[in-house]
C-alpha cells in the first residue's frame, strides 16, 4: 500500500512474491487495483482462469506462483473498468472469498492509489497480518504515505513497515549511485511514522524490462531478500496467516 500513484506498489508486491516462492513458500497475488491492474502483464499471465467445481480457479505463473485479477476476466487486457464503488469493493471480495486459493503461506495483496474504496475493502474484509507501506525519495510521496498510514491506523491494522522505491539508480560505467529524484526522505517519513525502514530498492531498467515481458520471474532478487526477510519476520508476530 502506498497511498500515491507511481512509486511501484505492484512492483515491490510483485517481488515479494518472487522472492518468497524462490524460498519454497507457497504464494499467492491478489490484484486488488481493479481499474488500474498490472499484475498479470508482470507475470506474463493472458489467459482467462478455468472455474472449479465450487469457485474459480487463480491462474498459476511458471514458478507457481497463484494470481486473480481483473485482467485475467476481461475480454481484453486494454479494456477500461468502470465502475463505481460498491462493485469494486464487491470484485475484491469475491476475490477473497470466492476464489479457490488453496493451501497458501502467504497471500500478498497489490492495493491501488488512494485510501478509499478498495483500501477499505481490504481492511475490513480480508484478516491482514499488516500493511507494507511503499514509498520514493521525494517527501511529496512521503506526505501521501502518511496518510495511508493513518488509514490503517484507524482501521486498527499493522504496519509491517516502509520500502523507499527508485530510491537511486547505479551507473553502468563507473557504479557510483546517483539520486535521481534528489536526497531521500523515507527514513524521515518513517521516523515520523514510527514504523522500521525496511529497506530501498533502486530505479532498474532491467525490473521496467521483465516487468513489461511478463518476465518478472527472472529477476535477480538478490537486492529484496533482506526486505522479504524483514517483511516475514515482523508479520510472522501477528496472530494469522501472513498477508501483506
Amino acid at each position: 500500500m502506498s497511498g500515491k500513484g507511481g512509486v511501484g506498489k505492484s512492483s515491490v508486491a510483485a517481488l515479494l512474491a518472487v522472492t518468497l516462492r524462490q524460498q519454497g513458500q507457497r504464494v499467492g497475488v491478489l490484484d486488488a487495483d481493479i481499474t488500474g491492474p498490472s499484475i498479470p502483464r508482470m507475470f506474463g499471465l493472458h489467459e482467462t482462469p478455468p472455474m472449479g467445481p465450487v469457485g474459480i480457479l487463480p491462474a498459476e505463473t511458471k514458478t507457481g506462483i497463484r494470481v486473480m485479477s481483473i485482467n485475467l476476466l476481461l475480454p481484453d487486457e486494454d479494456e477500461a473498468v468502470i465502475w463505481r464503488g460498491p462493485l469494486v469493493g464487491g470484485a475484491i471480495r469475491q476475490f477473497w472469498g470466492d476464489v479457490v486459493w488453496g493451501d497458501l503461506d502467504v497471500l500478498v495483496v497489490d492495493l491501488p492509489p488512494g485510501t478509499s474504496d478498495a483500501s477499505l475493502t481490504v481492511m475490513q474484509s480480508i484478516p491482514l497480518n499488516g500493511v507494507v507501506l511503499v514509498t520514493s525519495p521525494q517527501d511529496l510521496a512521503g506526505m501521501v504515505v502518511r496518510k495511508a498510514a493513518r488509514m490503517a491506523w484507524q482501521m486498527k491494522v499493522s504496519i509491517v513497515g516502509l520500502v523507499e522505491n527508485m530510491s537511486y539508480a547505479v551507473c553502468p560505467k563507473c557504479g557510483e549511485r546517483i539520486e535521481v529524484f534528489g536526497p531521500s526522505q523515507a527514513m524521515g517519513t518513517a521516523m515520523q511514522l514510527g514504523v522500521p525502514m525496511l529497506g530501498q530498492l533502486p530505479l532498474d531498467p532491467e525490473l521496467a524490462h521483465v516487468c513489461d515481458t511478463g518476465a518478472i520471474e527472472d529477476y535477480a532478487v538478490d537486492v529484496f531478500e533482506p526486505i522479504a526477510a524483514k517483511i516475514t519476520e515482523r508479520a510472522s508476530a501477528r496472530p494469522s496467516t501472513p498477508i501483506f
